[in-house]
């Protein structure tokens, strides 16, 4: 039987002052936190997204989609939908949605752990959440939890 062939897998977590992205394959499952794109007043930096699109240049896409804990739309849903539209015109690659409930919150408790363990040196910026959350939806989605659209 021929080995499965490793498809690289972006993930974003939206927001409306940094998005965070991870970085995952379908083989192993996993996923790491890469960067995080700033979002200002004039808008998300599109070019930054251009760069790790380039840089990764994955198979699939996944954009986290808020939900609230009964599994309602969440306060950024439209803002969240919109990106993830306009990912997909930009990145001519399919755009999945996973849901994201509590990720930025499971994000924080790992790192603060982390922290507190020794594993990590540095404190915990919301720089650092935000693209752990990524990580977090990232690893759901590969799994099959919380797909929205598959």
């Amino acid at each position: 039987m021929p080995e499965a062939q490793a498809r690289v897998v972006l993930a974003f977590d939206f927001g409306l002052r940094r998005i965070g992205v991870a970085c995952g394959d379908t083989v192993s499952g996993t996923a790491a936190p890469c960067t995080t794109v700033a979002v200002t007043a004039s808008g998300i930096d599109w070019a930054a997204i251009e760069r790790v699109l380039r840089e990764y240049d994955p198979a699939a896409l996944i954009v986290g989609a808020p939900r609230t804990a009964d599994g309602a739309a969440g306060a950024l849903s439209a803002a969240a939908d919109a990106f993830a539209v306009c990912l997909a015109r930009l990145a001519h690659r399919p755009v999945h949605r996973a849901d994201e409930y509590a990720s930025s919150i499971d994000a924080s408790g790992q790192l603060k752990q982390q922290r507190q363990s020794g594993q990590r040196r540095r404190r915990v910026r919301h720089a650092d959440i935000d693209s752990a959350a990524a990580a977090i939806i990232l690893e759901r989605w590969l799994r099959g939890e919380g797909r929205i659209d598959d």
